[in-house]
Formats: C-alpha cells, sequence, structure tokens
C-alpha cells in the first residue's frame, strides 16, 4: 500500500481549509482557566506536574496505537519495545506526582489516573483478539481524560498564560497519537460511520490547535521554529488521513512512524514554551522522555 501522490500545494491546502468544528466532546480543550486561590507551587514544579500529566495523556492514546501496531504487524519489534518503554515511562509519572502534588483535588484526580494506568496495563498484556483490542482502546479514551482532568487542576495553580500554552502543545502530541490510533483502527477492520467521523473531528480539532499555538504572543523564536518542523511532519500525517476518509487503501506504516516523529516535534515546542515557565532550564524528560527506542 502507499499514499496517493500529492503535491505540497495539495497538502498546504489541505491543512488551510480545515475549520473548527466540535470535537470530540471528552477530548475537547479546556476553556480558559481562572487561578486557583491556594498556595501556588514553584514555576519549576508546575513545569514538571504538567509535563508529567501531559504525558500521561498521550501514552495513554501511543500504547494503545502501538498495541494496534503490534497487532498489524506494522514494525513488530519496535513496537513492542516502544510499548514497553513507554509503560515505564507512565508508571514514573505517576511517582513522581505522587511525591510532587499536594492539592486534595490534584492527588484525587491522579487516583483515577494511576486506576486507569493500571487497568490499561492489564488490557495490553491480553493476547490480540477483538475484544481486547475494543478493551485498549476503551481505556485509552478514558485514561486520557483523567490525565487532561489532571492537566486542568495543575495548570489552575499556574499564574502566566504560557501554562495553557505550554499544556496545549502536550495535548496535540496527544492528538497526534490519538488520530494514528483511530486510523490503525480503521485499518485493523473498524471503517464504521462513526470511527470515521471520530478521526474527522480529531483531525480537524488538531488543525485549530495548531493555528492557536502558531498565533501566541508567547511565541519565541525557538517555539516558531519548532512549530514549523512540527506542521511539515503534520503535512504528512494529514495527507494519509485524507486519502482515508475518501476512500484511498491508505499506508498504515507512514501512519505509524510520522505520528511518532510529530511528537518528538512537539516535545520541541513544549521544551520551548517551558522556557517562560521555568527560566534556565527545559522541560524536565523533553523529546527521550516518551522513551522512543
Amino acid at each position: 500500500m502507499s499514499l496517493l501522490p500529492a503535491c505540497a500545494c495539495r497538502l498546504l491546502s489541505a491543512l488551510c481549509c480545515c475549520l473548527a468544528v466540535a470535537s470530540v466532546p471528552a477530548l475537547a480543550a479546556p476553556p480558559a482557566r481562572a487561578v486557583a486561590s491556594s498556595a501556588n507551587p514553584a514555576p519549576r514544579d508546575i513545569v514538571s506536574d504538567l509535563g508529567a500529566a501531559g504525558r500521561l495523556r498521550m501514552q495513554a492514546q501511543r500504547v494503545a496505537k502501538l498495541y494496534l501496531q503490534n497487532g498489524l504487524a506494522i514494525n513488530a519489534a519496535r513496537s513492542r519495545q516502544q510499548l514497553a518503554a513507554a509503560l515505564r515511562q507512565g508508571d514514573t509519572d505517576i511517582d513522581d506526582l505522587t511525591r510532587r502534588l499536594r492539592e486534595p483535588r490534584a492527588q484525587k484526580a491522579l487516583l483515577r489516573v494511576g486506576e486507569h494506568w493500571r487497568e490499561l496495563k492489564v488490557a495490553l498484556a491480553q493476547s490480540w483478539s477483538v475484544d481486547a483490542v475494543q478493551r485498549v482502546n476503551a481505556l485509552a479514551e478514558s485514561q486520557s481524560i483523567a490525565a487532561g482532568r489532571l492537566s486542568l487542576l495543575i495548570e489552575e495553580n499556574a499564574t502566566t498564560p504560557s501554562a495553557r500554552l505550554l499544556d496545549l502543545a502536550l495535548r496535540q502530541s496527544m492528538l497526534a497519537q490519538r488520530l494514528a490510533r483511530l486510523y490503525l483502527l480503521a485499518q485493523a477492520g473498524d471503517n464504521s460511520r462513526g470511527r470515521l467521523v471520530d478521526i474527522e473531528q480529531t483531525r480537524r480539532e488538531f488543525v485549530t490547535s495548531l493555528a492557536e499555538l502558531a498565533s501566541a504572543p508567547e511565541n519565541t523564536a525557538a517555539t516558531r521554529e519548532a512549530l514549523a518542523l512540527m506542521q511539515v511532519q503534520w503535512l504528512f500525517l494529514d495527507q494519509a488521513v485524507v486519502d482515508l476518509l475518501r476512500g484511498g487503501r491508505g499506508n498504515p506504516q507512514h501512519v505509524a512512524t510520522t505520528s511518532e516523529r510529530l511528537s518528538e516535534v512537539l516535545d520541541a515546542v513544549a521544551a520551548s514554551l517551558s522556557d517562560s515557565l521555568q527560566p534556565n532550564s527545559a522541560l524536565p524528560l523533553p523529546a527521550a522522555s516518551l522513551s522512543r527506542v
């Protein structure tokens, strides 16, 4: 299978013409938050906590995608290695947040995240089957939602608009992994109308958030450079998705690898944005934090 040929103009047109529509409610971007009245953690802690919660939200989608890749024999050996590394990273992030978080609501939200994560790990250990695939994908959604709520509570303690922008960049990585996961589900045979709607809504939500990121006044030269690289990777993933939605056969291996590259570049965006929250220090565990082996 190979992607349908497309020129750069067609790719750019596909990106620019995407208009904001109602996205999947459970994963919809949160509105602007008010700053909480409780004692604010240090900026270093905010960056660390947002990074950990953002990774947990993204890794939920990514481990489900890697499970699908393994079952579909797409870079199976590497997918298993990446899956094991991602699970270790998730355990580390939960342990770190357990030690650091002190706000009661955030602690309660983290308990829920931990519960979903443990359930997801059990499901991922099961042999490939229709029921196992359904279970893994349902838990991936639940975990992303729970981790998103945790991110919101952490962000409430921030005192700068850059915190929301940082969370948005981290969330973009989750959307990229979710889009790839849904694409692979369709390749595995679940190409129902509802699934295709999920794919299109996630795609449009990514484009809408990308525009918000690109136009943010908090962007620096480094952030803008990282965003430009991200848009190049996005064009390739978007073209594959558009081809699928138009009835093409698609190229799941291309989607699997491009989604990984896209999240790597998004790490660079998040690391750049973290500078405004935590001067002289980058986001903890950048790039390699996703444990891509």
